[in-house]
């Protein structure tokens, strides 16, 4: 007789629920906040050094909440994000007043594309997953949450593109004000649902002048200080490109929010595809074997998008990314969590975020700059490079480890 897996805990479920109702809006935000900002008139390199900003905030926010976190109260932590999200969406909505635009630009992360995930405080959702999930689940499961907020982002972008098809022009600064309701009612549906949820009781580590504990502690350090190094390319990459692909697919091909929100659409859906993939990959061949092929592919796709000469070809590149490239998140979170004990789950959670977040928060401004100066294919070729790098050092690092190899029963 063939096992059957016991069900999701009450609380997972309604921390994925989470994610997919803050997914929508988020994903309205990915497709339509560079271009509300280039009809507003900004320049390519004054929306980069928005979205760097708010990947700034989002990383000091980052490493301050995730330790804090393996101390007790994700829960209030994950309703202050949530209320915090309303309010700049409400902002947003009645004002372009640039230095208030700005301000909810940096603490709603707009543009930023989280995956459906609390931004800054997603760390804390992390950790609380991996505590409730046993380590060979946590693959499958993490790859679930993960394309549950792919799909809803690849929904929010298509709801993004409906005033363009309803009013059937070119979008004004004003019409682009209305897509702010999305992520305002998915971060009150989220609280909402964050609300019925209750944090579980975690044990405290103590310090201990044991000298095996020591030694334990000393391996999870150089393993977390490995992820740092490595995450750091993925993030460069990342953000040389990622935040502004709306931006770029408008002044390389001159098209507007009716054909590119389609498009991030089903690349974001792709993603949430290529999770369900992955977590698949991932119980048969184990996590390390996963990344290394889906990424590697996901690294070609990259270097193939500029060299594209017409719209539909390129933007059919960066949906078939999707799945390679964006279906990798849940499981790599999976080993991340995989690396510590369960007591500093949210340090470790923490550093997989900041590694990424610091050097990615740096990529728009630099993205930026580069297509605002007519180069757009260097961006795309430097990304490609640092990514590669990112899946050689991974490999080196993690290959011998239990989070990397294990396989779901």
């Amino acid at each position: 007789m063939p096992s059957v897996k016991p069900p999701l805990p009450r609380n997972v479920r309604l921390l994925i629920g989470m994610r997919a109702v803050r997914s929508i809006g988020q994903g309205a935000m990915v497709a339509a906040f560079a271009l509300y900002l280039h009809a507003l008139g900004w320049s390519g390199t004054a929306i980069g050094a928005v979205l760097m900003g708010a990947l700034l905030i989002g990383t000091v926010l980052t490493m301050i909440v995730g330790p804090l976190s393996d101390h007790g109260g994700r829960r209030v932590f994950l309703l202050g994000y949530d209320l915090a999200q309303a309010l700049a969406a409400i902002v947003a909505i009645l004002t372009t007043t640039p230095w208030l635009l700005v301000a909810a630009a940096v603490v709603g992360a707009f543009g930023r594309g989280a995956n459906g995930s609390a931004g800054a405080f997603s760390p804390v959702e992390q950790a609380w997953l991996a505590i409730e999930l046993p380590m060979a689940r946590r693959g499958s499961v993490f790859s679930l949450n993960s394309a549950v907020g792919f799909a809803g982002m690849g929904i929010g972008a298509l709801l993004a593109s409906v005033p363009a098809w309803w009013l059937g022009h070119a979008m004004s600064a004003a019409d682009y004000r209305l897509l702010f309701v999305l992520p305002l009612a998915g971060s009150l549906a989220s609280a909402t649902l964050l609300w019925l949820a209750r944090e579980p009781k975690v044990a405290a580590l103590h310090d201990s002048r044991d000298t095996a504990a020591d030694r334990v502690r000393h391996e999870e350090n150089r393993l977390l200080a490995k992820l740092v190094l490595a995450n750091s390319l993925n993030g460069l990459g990342i953000g040389l490109i990622g935040p502004l692909i709306a931006y770029w697919f408008a002044i390389k091909f001159q098209r507007g929010l009716l054909d590119i929100g389609p498009g991030i659409a089903l690349g974001l859906i792709a993603g949430a595809v290529g999770s369900f993939i992955a977590g698949w990959l991932a119980r048969r061949r184990g996590i390390m074997s996963t990344v290394l092929w889906m990424r590697g592919v996901g690294v070609a796709l990259l270097i193939a998008m500029p060299l594209v000469p017409w719209f539909w070809p390129a933007m059919g590149l960066y949906i078939a990314r999707g799945i390679t490239n964006r279906g990798t998140g849940g499981v790599r979170q999976a080993l991340a969590a995989g690396l510590t004990r369960v007591q500093r789950r949210g340090l470790a959670s923490s550093l997989q975020n900041v590694s990424i977040q610091l050097p990615r928060a740096v990529g728009p401004l630099i993205g930026g700059a580069l297509f605002a100066s007519g180069h757009l294919t260097l961006p795309f070729l430097l990304g490609a490079a640092l990514q590669l790098g990112y899946l050689i050092l991974y490999a080196r690092f993690f290959s011998h480890t239990e989070a990397a190899q294990v396989r779901e029963p």
